[in-house]
Order: C-alpha cells, then structure tokens, then sequence
C-alpha cells in the first residue's frame, strides 16, 4: 500500500500536533514538508519534526504534484482561501476547527472538496475521543432513555492573544474555545440548533476593553433543537486554574457525565484536612490520543475512499451557531437559525 504524502500549512500549536503524528505515529503516511509564513517558525517546525523541506509560501506545497494532503492549521480566515486551493489541486484536506469564519465560505470550501473528488475532514477531535465515544454509544443504545439536554463547558486558562480582540476577525471565543461545544451538542443531540440566546462578557482582558468593546471573554449559551432537544454551552478563556472541558448528557432514564480534569490520578490528602489534584493544563495534554486517533482516521479515509466521520456540514452548522451567538449577544435576542441562515426573532 503506497503512503499519503502530507504537508502542514501552519506551524503553530495545533497544527504542530498533527504533523508530530504524521511524523512517525500513524501508519501509511510520511510528512513531506511543512509551511509557515514566519520563516522561523518554518525552520525551527521543520528542524523538529525531521523534514528536509521547509516553505512560507503555502501555493508552492499547493502546486506540488508529489503532495497528496494537507493539515490546514492557520488563523481561521485564512482556511477558505487555502482549501479552495488546496482542493482544486486535488490535495486531500483536514483542517483545523473553526472551518471558517462565514457560512458561504463553508459552502464553497464543501462544494469545491466534492466536485474535486477529495476528502475534507474538519478537527473535532473530541469525536475521536475513547470516552466520547463510549458516550455516544450508550446514548445510541438507549442506556439514559431519550436525549434531553446536553450541557458541555470549554474554559482554558490562557488570556486570549491580542488578534483575537476584534470579533470581525476571530468570531471571538464562541469560535476559538467552544467550537467544540457547539459540535459536540450537536453529535449527542442527533440534530441541528434551532434557535440560541447567549450573553456574554469581558471580565480578565482590560486591555481590550477601549478599542474592541464588543470582545468577551466569558459566554453562556442556551439552545433549542430541531429535535426538541435543549443545550447550554458556558466558555471562557483566561480561567488560569487549568484546562477545563466536561460534559452532561441528561436523559429520560438516567445521565452520562463526561470530562478528566485531573493531569493525573493522584490526589494528596493532608493532615490539615486539605486534598489536592493537579489540574489539566492544557488541551493538548487531554486530547492527546484523540487527535492521534483523529489522524490515522484522516489517513484511513483517504485510502479506502470513504467519506470522512466530521465533514464540511458538521463544520458549516458549527460556524452558523457561532454566528448566530454573536449575533445574539449584539443584540441580546434569541436568534433562530436555519441550514443556510440566521435571523433575531
């Protein structure tokens, strides 16, 4: 069985991930090259990983016909451009969460990958999660009775880098932190959104309070299904206390509860009556299997030519709720959404 040739587009910490496992722990793949716009980091990825070739300009991997894929890991606005590219070149395509920063962009990134013939695969990991899984399994047998509410938080202890400020150019962390949320309800859900109210605000970032006013840093947001289903998202960056994702499935019949916060297993009882756990410190420490597994499953779909399990609608639908977010707390209405638009009831 010949290899997948891939090439990383985006050097940075998750796209460093990716190519780690395309590196030499996934089966059926070599990672040709890597590409980042800073010539450093360009350099010092390539030095890491092994790779004798290196770019910034990310059309020369585009255009090389001894490429089979690429791991599209820039900032979110660049994606479209890219994997149209990408696409027509008949490169194979995962790219990082979120997949885009518009609806339209997702339609024509979806519409180019089919018409082209290639896979495009988009990184929501949590799918490949043992425990996730596990869940949606008991979920699927009915083990809790009928789905009724999926609540599921995202707070990472990072305060936000300064581009992610203006909400025109991010779609602020309804994107950035709980694009994961958001897809996550929808798998446990079986269904779209149908209408959302979130509320929102900046309370650890005061330096961004003059010039981008609209920035939050901490969101709630509460969801109705097509199915019927309810749904509550809480986010929030620059917590420090550690890496937080958990998860609640509530049904008929009983609830599944989901998330290790613990960086390990050991907890430390004192004589002073205190107990302490070391908490997660970062998302790339907890889903550390779950994007390998995310990998191989990118490579596999490739080669037997299947159709990936996370595609461009599960990206898109997740670009609309963040979206309609946003539009929510702008306007501080319930927002109801549809599969190609958003409106304020």
């Amino acid at each position: 069985m010949e290899k997948v040739r891939i090439a990383l587009i985006g050097s940075g910490r998750a796209g460093m991930i990716h190519a780690r496992n395309f590196a030499g722990r996934v089966s059926f793949c070599t990672l040709t090259a890597v590409c980042d716009a800073f010539p450093e980091a360009a350099v010092a990825a390539a030095k890491e990983l092994g790779v004798e070739r290196y770019e910034t300009d990310y059309e020369k991997i585009i255009s090389d016909e001894n490429i089979d894929a690429v791991v599209i890991a820039t900032p979110t606005k660049y994606h479209c451009e890219i994997a149209v590219k990408a696409a027509k070149a008949g490169k194979h395509i995962l790219c990082e969460k979120p997949m885009a920063m518009t609806v339209d962009e997702c339609d024509l990134m979806y519409r180019t990958a089919k018409e082209c013939g290639v896979v495009l695969q988009i990184g929501f990991m949590r799918r490949f999660d043992a425990s996730f899984i596990a869940a949606k399994k008991m979920v699927d047998e009915g083990k809790i009775g009928d789905v009724v509410m999926v609540r599921s938080n995202t707070r990472g202890p990072s305060i936000p880098k300064p581009w992610m400020y203006d909400i025109s150019k991010s779609n602020g962390p309804l994107a950035e932190v709980n694009s994961h949320d958001i897809d996550t309800l929808r798998w446990f859900t079986g269904s779209d959104f149908k209408t959302v109210y979130a509320t929102a605000g900046n309370f650890r970032c005061p330096d961004a309070k003059n010039e981008f006013p609209d920035f939050y840093d901490n969101v709630t947001l509460n969801a109705k299904f097509e199915n019927g289903c309810l749904g509550i998202i809480d986010g929030a960056q620059g917590v420090l206390y550690g890496y937080d994702a958990r998860c609640e499935i509530l049904g008929t019949k009983g609830c599944i509860y989901l998330g290790n916060t613990k960086e390990n297993s050991v907890t430390l009882c004192t004589s002073d009556m205190q107990k302490s756990e070391e908490y997660v410190n970062s998302w790339r420490n907890l889903f550390t299997d779950a994007y390998l597994a995310e990998d191989r499953d990118f490579v596999e779909t490739i080669l037997e030519g299947r159709e990936p399990k996370v595609n461009g609608y599960d990206g898109k639908m997740a670009v609309l709720t963040v979206n309609a977010g946003n539009l929510s707390i702008k306007e501080n209405k319930v927002v109801e959404i549809n599969k190609d638009s958003i409106f304020v009831r």
